[in-house]
């Protein structure tokens, strides 16, 4: 079997929120928002960013339960519909389109979000042309994100063995989910809601790469195909 043979069985597997699509800021914005609204006077926003990456659900309930609060379902339920439009209309991360152009492995999107938002975003941005129908998001597996649920998935819906996919994710809770199912991870801090405190959190939560721009992703996907091949029989 040929390199290129081998690459050709390999696989880039992206979150949409905060890599493919710049949203986790307005996201948080919307959540701290909300949460201010029903709790005045409760300091939301140091509670809220550290739980970014959670599906919403649980970084509300994350957020009642360490201040002390409580939210009813119908609350939750309107937050996340308020936190869904507002992230529908975010732009897509900065270089991700020409980034995605020039790496040649198969694409698909692993999403802790729901699967009509994230076609939705990725049609509107018009990303969905790399990844077709490759899309597997948290209403269609058991557990959400940190549990490796919709990165094996990912991995069977692309007949691929987990070792065979690169990860690109932005949070903690992406990261641990990836490593945790044997999957290679790079971790990415360039949206509008990262910060350099975020580089020691994604390397100890398992990412071998930190970088900031995508410019920088297909070289780092080159390098990876690299050793991919040279290490499979």
């Amino acid at each position: 079997m040929t390199a290129d043979t081998r690459a050709a069985n390999l696989a880039l597997i992206c979150d949409c929120d905060g890599v493919l699509i710049d949203s986790e800021a307005v996201a948080a914005r919307m959540l701290v928002q909300e949460l201010e609204a029903r709790w005045p006077g409760a300091n939301v926003e140091p509670v809220v960013l550290p739980l970014l990456g959670l599906r919403i659900e649980s970084v509300l309930t994350g957020t009642a339960m360490q201040l002390g609060k409580s939210l009813g379902l119908d609350d939750i339920d309107a937050i996340r519909r308020s936190v869904e439009a507002a992230a529908m209309q975010a732009p897509a991360v900065e270089g991700i389109e020409q980034a995605l152009a020039q790496v040649p492995l198969v694409k698909g999107c692993a999403s802790n979000s729901f699967r009509p938002y994230v076609e939705t975003v990725l049609a509107r941005t018009g990303l969905v042309r790399f990844f077709g129908d490759r899309l597997f998001c948290a209403d269609s597996v058991a557990n959400p994100k940190p549990a490796p649920d919709v990165y094996l998935a990912a991995a069977q819906g692309l007949r691929l063995a987990p070792s065979a996919c690169l990860v690109v994710e932005d949070s903690v809770t992406g990261v641990t989910a990836a490593n945790a199912a044997g999957m290679t991870v790079l971790g990415f801090i360039g949206g509008g809601h990262a910060s350099d405190a975020q580089i020691d959190k994604l390397h100890k939560a398992g990412a071998r790469h930190v970088f900031d721009d995508m410019q920088q992703l297909p070289e780092l996907v080159a390098q990876w195909t690299l050793s991919a091949t040279a290490a499979a029989p």
